[in-house]
């Protein structure tokens, strides 16, 4: 899959991203946000890593977001399994440099679209921390509907949080 949008590529990985996303992705800022699995620091070795995995993914769920020829962050769908079958969670990073700047909303607003179009789903949902407010509103300006309020259902860098569940319906 290829979605050119108009501020962003969403494409598979390659192998000669890795030192794209090693320097956009190792910032405490960006990783403040994502789950723990996500690394900090996060080295050539861990961006080499990741895209071995996706590359031979079938079928490709984890994508790289394109700006002017380089791989600048990343937007994945995980499929649900059993009873959640028809459902996906999606979950996504940008660099700080180009944060504030519609790109996610763009990104998200195409890989849900495009998920919709040629999976056989029902659901997307994600979960954001409280404590990150523009990521909400990403996900707000792409459609998604605010289901609720996790209470301390996070521990991240020693502190208790909130998440914040969204859900797009087809």
């Amino acid at each position: 899959m290829q979605l050119v949008l108009e501020r962003c590529t969403i494409r598979p990985g390659q192998l000669n991203d890795a030192e794209s996303l090693a320097r956009h992705a190792n910032n405490r800022k960006v990783w403040l946000a994502l789950r723990d699995l996500f690394p900090h620091p996060y080295t050539i070795q861990d961006a080499n890593e990741f895209l071995q995995r996706t590359i031979n993914e079938q079928p490709a769920m984890k994508f790289c977001i394109e700006i002017e020829g380089a791989a600048v962050g990343g937007i994945g769908v995980h499929p649900g399994e059993d009873v959640h079958r028809d459902t996906a969670t999606v979950g996504y990073w940008l660099g700080e440099e180009f944060w504030g700047c519609g790109i996610m909303t763009e990104a998200v607003t195409a890989v849900t679209d495009f998920c919709f179009e040629n999976f056989p789903l029902r659901r997307i949902s994600a979960e954001v921390f409280a404590n990150n407010p523009a990521s909400a509103r990403v996900l707000e300006k792409a459609g998604f509907i605010f289901e609720g309020r996790l209470k301390n259902n996070v521990l991240k860098d020693g502190e208790l949080l909130d998440s914040l569940l969204y859900a797009r319906t087809k």
